[in-house]
């Protein structure tokens, strides 16, 4: 049992890396045709539309209950309205390849904002570890601010997304579903996401920036299903087994987020860029001292 479980953990982790690191590329795609907004909203209400006739109509899982409503509503707020909202209009001023790295942070802004929210400690290494990451993401991007591949504003906001990001990671394992199942979590939490992002759609929708071309329909199926759909189901199975080592994943974002952006995008891999993971990677090292430190202090505190 346990080498087939194993299995099923690195079958899942793998494929979930794979299908979200191609998420940037795909969004760079449809950039070129839409207004960022257009193709979110029309991301969303696709995946939720799939996920929810699936849920309810075919499989007849029970709808959310009570409390239950409110909280796929704010876990879409999070996870959907904010992190990918501002996720897709960033990556107007990043590079397909930059907004796959900051992916790979998200474990250690998750590790930062349990500060806050579950007030945890803040510890050395974690403020070594976000300064650390952080300090790779600029790295990989100081050659692309000369051709305006990489805008600050634009990282800024890439940024502030992974923290929305890392809020709805730590809301999503804190609060209780009480068997609820992931496709209908994730089927309402898309519907609201998108619910709340259509009017700042509709307040900026220019009719003339947006081509719903073969390019459009490739880019919002491809966002919608294998990532939307298939890669959250699979992240969401991810925290549900183990949330602290389910952010280990995201590790392999970036590899294969700048393979696909070399391919697609012909993005360049530079020293900087090797250099940027290399310090990323550094950073997820010092996060994971942080979990062993934890991991003592849990223990002292339960003999005590």
């Amino acid at each position: 049992m346990l080498p087939n479980k194993n299995l099923q953990w690195f079958a899942t982790g793998f494929l979930f890396a794979v299908l979200w690191a191609s998420a940037a590329v795909a969004t760079k795609i449809g950039l070129a045709v839409a207004q960022p907004l257009v193709i979110a909203v029309t991301r969303f209400g696709l995946a939720a539309a799939i996920l929810l006739f699936v849920a309810h109509v075919q499989l007849r899982q029970r709808l959310p209950v009570k409390m239950e409503w409110k909280q796929v509503a704010i876990y879409g707020l999070l996870n959907i309205t904010i992190y990918l909202g501002i996720y897709v209009v960033a990556m107007q001023w990043v590079s397909a390849g930059i907004g796959t790295l900051t992916i790979a942070s998200n474990p250690v802004f998750i590790s930062f904002m349990s500060v806050f929210f579950l007030k945890k400690k803040l510890t050395l290494p974690i403020g070594l570890s976000l300064i650390t990451c952080a300090a790779g993401i600029v790295v990989a991007a100081l050659p692309l601010f000369e051709d305006a591949t990489v805008t600050p504003g634009g990282l800024l906001l890439l940024l502030f997304s992974m923290f929305s990001y890392s809020v709805a990671a730590i809301y999503f394992s804190s609060v209780q579903w009480d068997g609820l199942s992931l496709l209908a979590i994730n089927g309402w939490q898309t519907f609201f996401g998108g619910l709340f992002l259509l009017p700042f759609m509709l307040f900026f929708y220019k009719g003339e920036l947006n081509h719903f071309n073969a390019t459009f329909g490739w880019s919002v199926g491809w966002l919608a299903i294998p990532v939307s759909i298939v890669a959250i189901q699979l992240w969401l199975w991810l925290l549900q087994t183990n949330a602290i080592r389910a952010g280990l994943w995201l590790f392999l974002c970036p590899l294969f987020g700048f393979i696909f952006a070399a391919w697609w995008m012909h993005e360049p891999i530079s020293m900087y860029t090797i250099s940027g993971i290399v310090l990323v990677s550094i950073g997820l090292l010092l996060s994971k001292v942080k979990g062993r430190m934890k991991e003592v202090d849990l223990t002292i505190g339960a003999k005590e």
